[in-house]
């Protein structure tokens, strides 16, 4: 199954995955390079080679790099083009969010299974609450194992899982596991394991952040921890500074909150070079529609205000929604509402980005769902389920509603927004 540990400071034992986990009920489980790894899964002849999923034009951006492709210094959100220079041996591969939220659900009944308080975070991670899992299935070290053991044997994929008693520390948990490993940060011991980290560990901390902060001296965790707070304030800022310390003595009381809820559900796709085409536009809304659409049944979401989102040229970006009179989850009423609002902004420029939203989500079995005046009795959503069920079978690149206006239009990299 892999390695069974990935410790700071050489394989410390003390942080091994036999280490104390008394009072260590959170677990981060974090699926190890999840995109490439579904690729790879469904095309076992990429297995060792070095995998890149992302946008394919000159403006897209890597989503996903298999391990053998970190090698070469590939990362996610660094531009293709750059990793195809660092790696040009690489396999390319464009992203397909359906095949992953199709592996994310799958992975989610695995954690559900064995606690109801289950946290996604995205598609590949999440924190689990096992406190109440220990009679049934033993020590959280023990739960950490079992998940990793069913993901692999179910799913032919593998995780990465920090146990610890908080959130943020099992989180650099698993972050330290890394690839495909299980790792304790005993109760007792968080600041020795904490403290020697560097401060772009902690979460708020970026490279301007980072920058800042060593700048003053502030190098690692532990520094920050014993700096003065005058210090910290002036790097930083008020609310920061009381929020990095907390983080830097590893405390940090947050619960694990499984009742949260997508609040909205979208898609969105930067061309590879600036749009002026009303009808590629038009393919490509109803691409995304489709795309959102699907994303929608899928979670089992209906939702009343449709927004369309529009990027210039010049990166100016504007917004524009209407709330639909009931819900709906289907892509063809989506598109025309959105299709309504860009000939209303008729903005008349070079596009860079289009997307679409879909807001104010319900449960859809909660909601009414009526019947436009004159409509047949089955339509748009019983085609588009059939399509959804395709689309599990076969690849959603076979089928869709935007075949209908034609061709899609090619050269763009699409991704889905929301949680």
């Amino acid at each position: 199954m892999g390695r069974s540990q990935s410790l700071p400071g050489g394989g410390d034992p003390r942080f091994g995955p036999d280490a104390d986990d008394t009072d260590c009920s959170i677990l981060h489980v974090d699926m190890d390079a999840f995109y490439a790894s579904v690729e790879v899964r469904r095309r076992p002849e990429l297995r060792g080679r070095p995998v890149v999923v992302g946008g394919l034009g000159p403006r897209g951006v890597v989503s996903s790099a298999s391990y053998e492709a970190r090698r070469y210094g590939v990362r996610s959100a660094m531009p293709t083009a750059r990793a195809r220079a660092l790696c040009p041996d690489a396999v390319y591969l464009p992203p397909d969010f359906t095949a992953y939220s199709t592996a994310s659900r799958a992975v989610m009944r695995i954690f559900r299974d064995v606690t109801p308080l289950v946290e996604p975070l995205s598609l590949d991670e999440a924190f689990l609450d096992v406190a109440g899992a220990r009679r049934l299935f033993g020590r959280p070290a023990d739960i950490a194992a079992l998940i990793r053991r069913r993901v692999v044997e179910e799913q032919r994929l593998t995780c990465s899982v920090g146990v610890a008693a908080s959130k943020f520390v099992a989180k650099l948990g698993s972050t330290r596991a890394k690839p495909d490993g299980l790792l304790v940060v005993p109760a007792g011991q968080v600041l020795e394991f904490l403290h020697p980290l560097p401060v772009s560990a902690l979460w708020g901390v970026g490279e301007r952040s980072a920058d800042a902060l060593r700048k003053l001296g502030l190098r690692t965790v532990r520094d920050l921890a014993e700096a003065p707070s005058g210090l910290l304030r002036r790097a930083v800022g008020e609310a920061s500074a009381a929020h990095l310390h907390e983080l830097a003595w590893g405390r940090d009381p947050r619960r694990v909150s499984p009742e949260q809820v997508e609040k909205s559900i979208g898609a969105e796709v930067t061309f590879d070079t600036d749009v002026t085409d009303p009808d590629e536009i038009r393919r490509s809304l109803l691409a995304l529609a489709d795309k959102a659409g699907a994303r929608l049944r899928a979670a089992g979401q209906v939702g009343r205000t449709v927004s369309l989102k529009v990027r210039f040229a010049d990166f100016r970006t504007v917004s524009r929604s209407r709330t639909l009179g009931v819900s709906t989850d289907t892509a063809r009423e989506m598109f025309d509402t959105v299709w309504a609002l860009w000939r209303a902004l008729d903005p008349g420029e070079a596009i860079r980005l289009v997307g679409i939203r879909l807001e104010g989500l319900a449960p859809a079995q909660e909601t009414p769902q009526q019947l436009t005046l004159g409509a047949p009795e089955r339509g748009w959503r019983e085609a588009e389920a059939a399509a959804d069920a395709a689309a599990a079978r076969f690849g959603r690149s076979v089928i869709g509603p935007a075949s209908l206006l034609g061709r899609r239009g090619s050269g763009r990299v699409e991704k889905p927004t929301g949680p």
